[in-house]
Formats: structure tokens, sequence, C-alpha cells
């Protein structure tokens, strides 16, 4: 079972400010593109259409800390953390890292939140069970890992 993802990229020029600073809504971009690269290790893909009904994954609470500034070129690892899985949603820690050779900087922290919906004949959401194919590849990250 998975409780964690990682991997790597390069800041952009487009992700950054007139101060030459990533904008802090790119952490949000980050911390999606984490979420779904962890979906595809464990097989599925966040538009989980090969489940029946098909569900979807809307965020309903999202927030950072930010400790050091990301700049341009920087190399920063995203480290996604399984912190709660409910009956019917998944919270995730993240870690972003500043990689500078072989140490690691922490810039920023988040949290996201996410619920399983499916929608009804008339295309309304409404919040369902994670179904059990998914829920079994998933478990909560061990607390050592987890940040207080």
């Amino acid at each position: 079972m998975a409780h964690e993802f990682k991997f790597v990229r390069t800041i952009e020029f487009s992700e950054t400010d007139m101060a030459g600073i990533v904008h802090f809504s790119n952490f949000c971009k980050y911390m999606e593109s984490a979420e779904h690269r962890f979906f595809r290790s464990i097989g599925y893909s966040i538009v989980t259409n090969e489940i029946d009904p098909p569900v979807g994954w809307p965020r309903v609470h999202t927030s950072f800390d930010f400790k050091k500034p990301l700049r341009f070129e920087d190399e920063i690892e995203i480290h996604l953390l399984v912190s709660e899985l409910r009956s019917k949603s998944i919270t995730y820690q993240f870690r972003f890292n500043k990689l500078n050779g072989t140490e690691r900087e922490l810039a920023a922290t988040g949290k996201l939140t996410v619920v399983c919906v499916s929608r009804d004949g008339n295309g309304t959401m409404k919040a369902c069970d994670i179904p059990a194919e998914i829920a079994d590849k998933i478990e909560v990250a061990p607390a050592d890992l987890l940040e207080s």
C-alpha cells in the first residue's frame, strides 16, 4: 500500500512574480501534480472512469506555510504524504524542499483535503465512499514521517 510520493522538478520562469520568487498560487499546482502522480503510481488516474460509477476529487481545504523563497531554475522536491484516510476523504501533507546539491532546504509545507464524489443523473456531485479498489491501495503514512 502507498502512503507517499516524491518527485523533482525545476522552477520555470513563468512561475515567478516580479520579485523573481515563485508566486504562491503555483504551490496549488505543485500539490495537484503530486496528487495526480501519486494516483498513477497506484494504478489509477485522478479521472477514474474505470470505476463504476466514475468518481471525482474536489478540493475542500488547502493551506500553506512558506519558509524560504523559491526562484527560477531552483530544483525542488515535492513530497506528498497521506496524513488521513477517511471513508470519503483523503488529506495529504506536502513538503516542498529546495535541493542544493545533497542538501534539502524546507521551502514550504502544505495541506490538501479532497473528497470523493460521484454524480447523479442530473450531474449533481455527492460525497461517496472511496471505492474499495482505490482505498485498499492507500494507507496513512507512519507517524514519524508526518509533521506534528
